[in-house]
């Protein structure tokens, strides 16, 4: 489902241009305009859903392709050894900004615990 006011929809049937890094029939990866680390790679399902929050069991197969499509580009982009950190923001209080369920792919830079 395509909603016509989400950036990500736009971004995934090509409304938006966007520095696509992977993509396949479930999900597509860009660079996050915004980076918060030195790689900052965002996985968006085709698919519409709004966050974590509105998933359903249905989903699930959904959601781990999107965490394995991170480890995948990881190794590709030689940077699984040293490490990365995956983020899914859930709702306002959570982090979240855009509500089309979305992962972050985070490297290049150590990371801390608790983020904060």
């Amino acid at each position: 489902m395509h909603v016509s006011d989400c950036i990500f929809c736009k971004v995934v049937s090509g409304e938006i241009p966007a520095s696509v890094v992977a993509s396949d029939d479930e999900c597509v990866a860009f660079d996050d305009i915004s980076p918060q680390a030195p790689v900052h790679i965002l996985i968006v399902p085709r698919e519409h859903i709004d966050s974590m929050d509105k998933a359903t069991g249905s989903h699930g197969p959904l959601i781990g392709n999107l965490m394995l499509k991170a480890a995948e580009i990881a190794r590709q982009r030689g940077f699984a050894d040293d490490g990365y950190r995956i983020v899914v923001n859930t709702n306002g209080d959570g982090g979240q900004t855009v509500f089309h369920i979305h992962v972050h792919l985070l490297a290049g830079r150590p990371f801390v615990f608790p983020p904060g």
